[in-house]
């Protein structure tokens, strides 16, 4: 048979998008590695066991009824009603692949989305209702959202907004669920004194943490140039060095900015000041020159630096920072979007009407990820409950949940690392201004 060009196109195109779906899935063992380093031995299964659930359970969700709700048709642009279990006539998509390929890529984003969850709520929430959270974010809060910017007639998508690769959609959707999720969640046992003062839990593992960022890292170049679901489009390879440039600048700034302040350059800020930069360039890296791709993110590196201290001061006991690297970079690099773009950005003449419509949609979406979340763990807690006991937050979540250390052959005293940390070395996630304080 032979080969037409349209063929040889559309396999192309399958084969790219594949590839990539199979790079952001490879983000799970980012996050896993990234969220284990930061948090203590005795939990580090535990936070495993959360993403590796994600990945199963809302695999499962976002088959049966998310990629519906996400992309089915819908006349008045808020939620889609088609689609349900990949069942039905799908070519209103418009796709060039086949849409299993196209579900496959966008499951990778809807694990990614509930993943940034679990690391804000590490070391002390239940395994079972954060499973029941894990669903619905994956079936319900997710899609929606992904539904108003992405979908088939979404209102924010008339009104113009752009999302290239989700630092909305995803990112400050998962970033402000997961200030919802820590505020009804309550602190860590010891983080906070009762004279207000923010104590350090320490990560156990930097090293790893560092491995999963770079994890991250590489999976963000299918993430990102994925998201134009061909891979005929030259524009790929700009948008692969502008979120490349930007990753450099957040991790750079970050890292600067701590040696100047404290003496010495902080690696868990440089870590998540890398990640800050790549969910900041992540709406706008189809439509921005690298220069100012290189801005967005250094701004980002700098935002994560100041966000981290400001949520430990607000209570919000967040132990890898995905509040900041996600709600607050995910936001300013969706407004970004209406500053620097090409095409309709303040700076390049396109006046204020691009940037208000990303204002008003990162909004929307924000304040829902916070809203939908908060209800939905209020509701747990005053049903099944959502916190372990402190008997059990004390001995580790990987023994009172699962029955099973990380490292069985370390003995470790549960009650001195319930403490604070009193040294000036270098502390998970930005700790050293809490200390010099």
């Amino acid at each position: 048979m032979e080969l037409s060009i349209n063929s040889l196109a559309a396999g192309i195109d399958t084969v790219w998008v594949l590839l990539c779906a199979a790079l952001v899935f490879l983000m799970e063992g980012g996050f896993a590695a990234l969220e284990a380093g930061f948090v203590r031995s005795k939990n580090s299964l535990n936070i495993i066991m959360k993403v590796i659930m994600d990945c199963t359970v809302g695999m499962l969700a976002y088959f049966a009824v998310g990629f519906a709700i996400m992309y089915g048709l819908d006349k008045a642009g808020v939620i889609g009603w088609s689609g349900f279990f990949l069942k039905g006539d799908m070519e209103y998509l418009g796709l060039k692949i086949p849409v299993y390929a196209f579900w496959l890529f966008q499951a990778a984003f809807a694990i990614a989305m509930a993943t940034i969850v679990s690391g804000a709520v590490a070391e002390r929430m239940k395994f079972m209702p954060y499973l029941v959270f894990s669903l619905i974010a994956t079936a319900v809060i997710y899609p929606i959202a992904g539904h108003w910017v992405w979908g088939n007639g979404g209102w924010l998508n008339k009104l113009g907004m752009l999302d290239f690769a989700g630092s909305a959609v995803v990112h400050s959707l998962g970033g402000w669920a997961s200030l919802a999720a820590v505020l009804v969640l309550g602190p860590r046992t010891g983080k906070f004194g009762k004279d207000g003062s923010v104590h350090v839990l320490p990560g156990h593992n930097l090293p790893l943490a560092a491995l999963g960022a770079f994890l991250l890292w590489f999976g963000w170049f299918g993430f990102n140039p994925g998201s134009t679901l061909s891979g005929l489009d030259l524009n790929i390879a700009r948008i692969a060095v502008n979120t490349n440039l930007s990753a450099a600048a957040g991790g750079t700034i970050a890292a600067l900015y701590t040696a100047v302040k404290w003496g010495k350059a902080d690696p868990s800020m440089a870590i998540n000041g890398a990640l800050g930069g790549l969910v900041a360039i992540t709406a706008g890296c189809a439509f921005v020159e690298p220069i100012s791709a290189i801005v967005i993110g250094g701004i980002a590196g700098m935002l994560v630096v100041f966000a981290v201290p400001l949520f430990d001061r607000l209570r919000a006991d967040d132990p890898v920072g995905a509040i900041a690297v996600h709600g607050v970079c995910g936001t300013f690099g969706t407004v970004a979007v209406g500053i620097f773009a090409e095409k309709g950005g303040l700076l390049y003449g396109g006046g204020l009407g691009l940037l208000g419509v990303q204002l008003l949609g990162v909004a929307v979406v924000s304040l829902w990820g916070f809203a939908a979340t908060y209800m939905l763990f209020s509701a747990l807690k005053a049903t099944v409950g959502i916190r372990v006991s402190v008997e059990e937050e004390t001995e580790g979540l990987d023994m009172s949940e699962h029955g099973i250390t990380a490292y069985s052959d370390l003995e470790c005293n549960p009650l001195t690392a319930l403490g604070p940390v009193s040294t000036l070395g270098p502390l998970p996630v930005g700790q050293h201004q809490l200390v010099e304080e």
